[in-house]
């Protein structure tokens, strides 16, 4: 498993401005949407309102699912499923700007990112694996491709927490189309991604692979 792309750059670099004169037309779009909003609100307000005039019950964002976790990063993940049970080492960016991968031996660790939230922060934390190691055989991601939906992955926290995720898909993506930003992106809840190869390239030993298996997953209950 070579190196992957690195997050994409945020900023507005490289942004397009607006063409000269469109300015008021843009200020008259603004002030038609923010009239509609209003409007929005008043007819959802009316809809959450019995017929006796007090305010019906309403569910609190996010409801069934546990709060954002405080920083710690991860010592240990667990795959009860497909017998995953290793270590987590740190990961950062190689000198030629891919994130680095776990080392080639036996016993190759998971690697996590670390320029990704650590799992249970908000955010999408970036946990890396082999399915082979070389002629060493298997490594600790080789049955990663046997997760579905619903199945518990923990990760255990230097600071003795634990943030359990449960599966939400896989996908496979050619190694040339990776998905930084599906994978590396910012989202509104703590999740996580699995990422390791997929798909020999060839029967011989060292041959490569011809693409990349990502598993994405959402934080659904901790530990303290």
């Amino acid at each position: 498993m070579s190196g992957y792309p690195a997050p994409p750059a945020p900023g507005p670099a490289g942004t397009p401005q607006a063409p000269p004169g469109r300015g008021r037309r843009r200020a008259r779009w603004l002030w038609s949407g923010a009239v509609l909003v209003l409007v929005a609100a008043v007819l959802a307000a009316l809809a959450l309102t019995r017929h006796d005039g007090t305010p019906a019950a309403t569910a609190p964002a996010g409801a069934g699912r546990p709060p954002a976790m405080a920083r710690s990063v991860p010592e240990r993940i667990e795959i009860p499923s497909i017998g995953v049970d290793s270590r987590v080492e740190a990961l950062g960016l190689a000198a030629d700007g891919t994130v680095e991968v776990p080392p080639i031996e036996a016993d190759s660790p998971v690697g996590w990112y670390d320029g990704s939230p650590t799992p249970g922060e908000t955010g999408a934390s970036v946990l890396l694996g082999h399915v082979t190691v070389g002629s060493l055989g298997k490594s600790v991601f080789y049955r990663l491709h046997e997760l579905r939906p619903g199945a518990r992955i923990e990760t255990v926290r230097a600071d003795g927490s634990t943030a359990v995720f449960t599966v939400t898909k896989s996908e496979v993506y050619p190694k040339s189309r990776f998905p930084s930003q599906a994978v590396y992106g910012a989202t509104g809840t703590p999740q996580l991604r699995l990422v390791t190869c997929a798909v020999p390239a060839g029967t011989t030993v060292g041959s490569g692979y011809l693409d990349n298996l990502v598993v994405y997953a959402d934080l659904t209950s901790t530990t303290p």
